[in-house]
C-alpha cells in the first residue's frame, strides 16, 4: 500500500460474482473505498435506457462515448484521492490500454474472477437481465492474454476470496499486471 489512491479492479464475466465480492471487500477493507460499476450507472437512471428501448436512441452510437467518459471519471475519482473498487468487463480491444494510461498514477490491484460456465449459465438465467449466452461468451474470451495480480475462483466462496484480495492488497507488490497490456487488449 502507498499514500496514493488505490484501485482494486475486479474483472470477470457477467454474473461471475464481481458485485458480491466488491460489497464484501468494501465492508472489510480498512480504508474507505467507493464501489463503482456500470450497473450502478445503469440502475440509477443515468442512461436514457427507456428511450434506447423505444428506439429513439441507439446504444451502439452511445456506447463509445459512454465508456470513454466512464473510464475518465474513474481516473478523476482516484485523482481526487478516492480509493475505488471497480467492477468491469474489458470486452473491447483497447480499453485496458486506455485505462492503464489513465490509472498510471495509482496503486492498482488487477483481480480476475473466474466462474464455471455452468454456474454462469445458472446465474444469468436467474438474473434475467442479460442476453442469454453473454456470460459464457465473456468467460471464454475476456481473460485471454491478460496478466493479473491475483486470480480467484468464484467457487472458493466470497469470504475466502475477500481474504485473498486483502492479503494481496496489503502485501508488497512491485508493479501491477494491469499495466502489462497485451496487443489489442
Amino acid at each position: 500500500m502507498t499514500g496514493k489512491a488505490s484501485i482494486i479492479f475486479l474483472h470477470g464475466a457477467s454474473s461471475s460474482g464481481k458485485s458480491t465480492l466488491a460489497r464484501a471487500l468494501q465492508e472489510r477493507i480498512e480504508r474507505p473505498f467507493w464501489h463503482i460499476s456500470i450497473d450502478h450507472l445503469r440502475d440509477s437512471g443515468v442512461l436514457p435506457l427507456g428511450r434506447v428501448k423505444a428506439g429513439d436512441f441507439r446504444w451502439r452510437d452511445m456506447r463509445a462515448p459512454f465508456f470513454a467518459g466512464y473510464h475518465a471519471s474513474l481516473a478523476a475519482y482516484a485523482a481526487a484521492g478516492n480509493n475505488l473498487i471497480v467492477e468491469h468487463i474489458l470486452d473491447t480491444p483497447g480499453w485496458q490500454g486506455e485505462l492503464a494510461t489513465l490509472f498510471r498514477p495509482f496503486d492498482v490491484l488487477f483481480v480476475a474472477l473466474h466462474c464455471s460456465v455452468e454456474e454462469l449459465r445458472r446465474r444469468e438465467l436467474a438474473r434475467g437481465d442479460r442476453p442469454a449466452g453473454s456470460a459464457e461468451q465473456d468467460a471464454l474470451t475476456i481473460h485471454e492474454g491478460r496478466r493479473y495480480d491475483l486470480e480467484l475462483q468464484t467457487g472458493d466462496g466470497v469470504e475466502e476470496n475477500v481474504e485473498k484480495v486483502l492479503a494481496t492488497w496489503r502485501g508488497e507488490r512491485v508493479a501491477s499486471g494491469f499495466f502489462k497490456v497485451a496487443d489489442g487488449k
